[in-house]
């Protein structure tokens, strides 16, 4: 198969389709229907699953033409609008299912996190395999990143999983690279990223041809944060390797040769999604990335699980243990909880070392607050003066030292609504906002504007301060 640099990875496309295969169509989201998991189609659970997984195959077939085609249209924001009409013409819920994941990605890249929540959400209930609640054990909440730097001191590999859809899963990584380098790690790995970039460590920052995640700002921040701390980036996923343990055992094998076959002393740090990184266990019906790294390195990675305790766009759609814990300490950064004699506690005991919870986060002008990566970066305001009355328009932020094709810092979506629109198009809008916030680190930035042909509408530099301001 030719290696493709327009999307995910044909193993991850089937993973997609496999991983969903698993679950009733009730496990996920219907924005269309807020009060419930499922629509007014036929549920999987009302079907058997061969026929649940061939509606999604066929969901998956058609969602992998659409982003094709709203690929050949000229600049992101036109992509992500056809991707949206697509999302909103089509109820069926296989492919709102399916494709649901694949719009999401577009609305993060856009910087519409709100969006990438609602249109793709797996509902985290309680499971058997669950350990139980840390409050109830009397556990003491600390600062999960504390609890992680101290715990990778004597590792030689510590995996991070995230959510595609919930580039939150992404911010805790990027905060604590810095003090992961100084710590000796000197290798990061992240899924996607593509074999055939590369000039990627010598231009020390990543394009949207570097691999599909990391078009997401989030995503491209992480990459380049490695990139200017001084760490040899490395992709590890096989794009011919198939789906399952095939795919599986493949990246483990890309990883320890491509690190620890070659430096024995190497360190390493790993992005990845979901349950790759899961130590134990079964993954697709077989075994994950990461358990075939243990047997393959003989390395015991210190495994981070993100994705479980976190805000999904429905309350009712949060694990139960997430709910007791925002209600009782509403906690401010991200926590794990540990015992009397120092272990961190985990959700999932033998798959995962431990388990974050992040805190829930509030909004301005439809952005999170979390997007500041724990202080690292500060609020910039941007209004439709920029856009010069053609709506909706992109506006982003570049590093002033990085060429036009690098990987945003921050994007945002505005628009003016009219009073008589339809909803489609409220939707597709970015919901009528005419001012937004980017967040961007201290240092000079190329704010531009672009419309739905790509076509510049505004350009200028600016220089951020501590505090936001230019």
């Amino acid at each position: 198969m030719k290696k493709t640099t327009s999307g995910p990875t044909m193993p991850e496309r089937l993973a997609i389709v496999f991983g969903f295969a698993l679950l009733s169509a009730a496990a996920f989201a219907d924005p269309a229907n807020p009060g419930n998991g499922t629509s007014s189609t036929p549920s999987s659970g009302e079907m058997s699953p061969s026929e649940w997984r061939r509606l999604q195959l066929v969901a998956a077939d058609k969602s992998d033409r659409i982003m094709r085609d709203a690929q050949k249209q000229p600049g992101l924001l036109a992509q992500y609008e056809y991707m949206q009409r697509a999302y909103d013409l089509d109820h069926e819920r296989a492919f709102q299912v399916i494709f649901g994941q694949y719009l999401s990605w577009y609305q993060t890249f856009v910087g519409d996190y709100n969006g990438g929540m609602t249109s793709f959400s797996i509902a985290q209930p309680a499971q058997p395999d669950d350990a139980p609640s840390p409050l109830s054990q009397g556990l003491k909440a600390e600062s999960a990143a504390d609890v992680i730097l101290a715990r990778a001191k004597d590792r030689k590999a510590v995996f991070f999983n995230e959510a595609h859809n919930e580039p939150i899963t992404r911010s805790l990584t990027v905060e604590l690279l810095a003090k992961l380098r100084e710590q000796g790690y000197n290798y990061f790995a992240a899924e996607t990223l593509y074999d055939t970039d590369h000039d990627l460590q010598k231009r020390g920052y990543p394009t949207p041809k570097s691999g599909f995640y990391v078009d997401e700002p989030i995503y491209g921040e992480m990459v380049r944060t490695a990139l200017k701390l001084g760490y040899k980036v490395v992709p590890y996923d096989v794009e011919n390797a198939g789906a399952g343990d095939a795919r599986e055992k493949a990246g483990a094998e890309k990883l320890y040769t491509q690190v620890f076959k070659k430096d024995p002393n190497a360190r390493l740090v790993v992005n990845a999604g979901f349950a790759h990184v899961q130590k134990t266990g079964k993954y697709l019906g077989g075994s994950s990335m990461g358990e075939f790294f243990r047997q393959i390195s003989g390395i015991d990675p210190l495994t981070i699980e993100q994705t479980m305790l976190i805000q999904h766009a429905r309350p009712d759609q949060d694990h139960p243990y997430y709910l007791a814990v925002m209600a009782a300490l509403h906690p401010q950064q991200p926590v794990v909880f540990v015992a009397a004699d120092g272990k961190p506690w985990t959700l999932k005991p033998g798959q995962y070392d431990m388990s974050v919870f992040f805190p829930q986060f509030e909004n301005v002008k439809q952005r999170p607050d979390w997007l500041t990566l724990g202080g690292l970066r500060a609020a910039y305001p941007v209004g439709s003066e920029l856009c010069h009355n053609q709506f909706p328009c992109l506006i982003e932020a570049r590093c002033a030292d990085e060429r036009d094709d690098a990987v945003a810092a921050d994007r945002a979506v505005l628009n003016v609504v009219n009073d008589d629109a339809t909803p489609q198009q409220r939707v597709i809008a970015g919901h009528g906002e005419v001012s937004s916030r980017l967040f961007l680190r201290p240092g000079k930035y190329r704010i531009t504007a672009t419309d739905t042909s790509n076509r510049l509408l505004y350009a200028r530099e600016v220089e951020i301060g501590g505090g936001g301001a230019p």
